[in-house]
């Protein structure tokens, strides 16, 4: 959503931050963001800029680390996907917290290089994961925060 509420270029940004990468977005956060759009007000605007970008990543799920490793091995089943999704709306959490569970389950599993969030809660769950995160800095630019 810092595209919108920071006037970030995100690609541009991370092009200039990564050089060549891969851009996957859980299927998670895909949702979260669809969710937040359909409301009205400036986080729906946001929100509903975010769900475009999200859609020119590439998708991955929990259990896809074998496409980001290169191990081969997959980690986590769908169906254990499915267990983390229920008991975070079963102990009263939001579909936020489940994406946010989503992205620090894909960090302990070494799926990613890197997360890129603004989150201040996330931002530190994915850091104790000693995975990178990169976040806003300054008013338009993206910087990354080593663990």
């Amino acid at each position: 959503m810092a595209p919108v509420e920071a006037n970030v270029r995100l690609f541009e940004e991370l092009d200039r931050l990564l050089g060549t990468h891969r851009t996957v977005v859980p299927a998670a956060v895909r949702s979260e963001l669809d969710r937040l759009a359909d409301g009205s007000g400036t986080e729906a605007t946001a929100a509903a800029v975010g769900a475009d970008l999200a859609r020119r990543a590439d998708p991955i799920e929990v259990d896809d680390t074998s496409s980001t490793t290169g191990t081969g091995e997959t980690t986590q089943t769908r169906m254990e996907a499915e267990e983390m999704r229920r008991t975070t709306e079963e102990s009263g959490g939001s579909a936020n917290e489940y994406a946010d569970d989503v992205l620090v389950a894909l960090a302990e599993r070494g799926a990613v290089t890197y997360v890129a969030t603004n989150d201040r809660p996330l931002r530190d769950r994915i850091l104790a994961r000693d995975v990178p995160v990169i976040g806003l800095r300054g008013q338009n630019a993206l910087a990354i925060t080593e663990p």
